[in-house]
């Protein structure tokens, strides 16, 4: 892939194409304009004849990715929650829209949307060090898509007490409840993903390809209806203030440290 890109890296590692997250400095939290890359990123080694599987992964050994960048989201008003969920739309459909194997390979903390979008891959990686979880009731922020995608795989008694707490769960409990396939030595992380993507991009293409399509159809209706419902209250809860005044105490206090 030739294209430089600002906020991912991206490599070849034989047939298996990676994305490396490169805001260590922020977490790896991520803007529009980071999701832009990832998405022309995600498409192109998609359709890449010469790539049969992606691993993504973030720069740094503190956080996969923190989530959205609160410095980007803090300033929305009603009108810009509604464009800012349509971007979350674009984003999540080219990850259930890939043909080919998504791995992810965590090399810390996946919080918030970041969790989410791990989720929606095919086989996570960790370490003993991986926290995930949703604590975005911590900003004031309301969860649509959360518990809409955490439903799906753990089930409604898990998604409403993570949802509502907002904690963030261990390696050790992720792994128990299933959403981390894999835990091993934070330095095996990215060989232990590249070999399980190589493991699934041998596999017969045209089968893979439409057994995740299979799995989009079988989640299409429900995720359009999820996508209304969290523009629907994210503007109500933009039009409370709410959500902007927790974000604003939230910079003030990381002034005050």
């Amino acid at each position: 892939m030739s294209q430089q890109f600002k906020f991912i890296e991206v490599e070849q590692h034989d047939v298996v194409g990676l994305i490396r997250l490169n805001r260590p400095e922020k977490l790896n939290a991520w803007t529009g304009a980071m999701r832009e890359e990832i998405m022309q990123a995600l498409k192109a080694f998609d359709a890449a004849e010469g790539t049969r599987a992606i691993v993504m992964t973030g720069a740094g050994n503190r956080a996969f990715c923190a989530g959205q960048d609160l410095s980007e989201a803090h300033g929305f008003d009603v009108e810009g929650s509604k464009v800012w969920i349509r971007t979350w739309e674009t984003f999540y459909d080219v990850i259930r829209s890939l043909g080919k194997p998504l791995v992810f390979a965590l090399n810390g903390t996946a919080a918030g949307s970041a969790f989410q979008t791990v989720l929606l891959g095919d086989v996570r990686v960790g370490h003993p060090g991986v926290r995930m979880g949703q604590p975005e009731i911590n900003s004031g922020i309301a969860s649509v898509t959360g518990p809409w995608i955490m439903n799906l795989i753990l089930g409604m008694s898990r998604t409403i007490e993570l949802t509502l707490t907002g904690r963030l769960m261990e390696a050790q409990e992720c792994q128990h409840i299933g959403v981390l396939h894999h835990v091993v030595p934070e330095d095996q992380v990215l060989p232990r993903s590249l070999e399980i993507a190589r493991e699934l991009g041998a596999k017969p293409p045209v089968a893979m390809r439409l057994d995740k399509q299979r799995f989009r159809e079988m989640t299409e209706a429900s995720f359009r209806e999820t996508i209304d419902a969290a523009i629907r209250l994210h503007a109500e809860s933009y039009a409370t203030g709410e959500p902007q005044r927790m974000m604003e105490e939230f910079f003030e206090a990381r002034k005050k440290h």
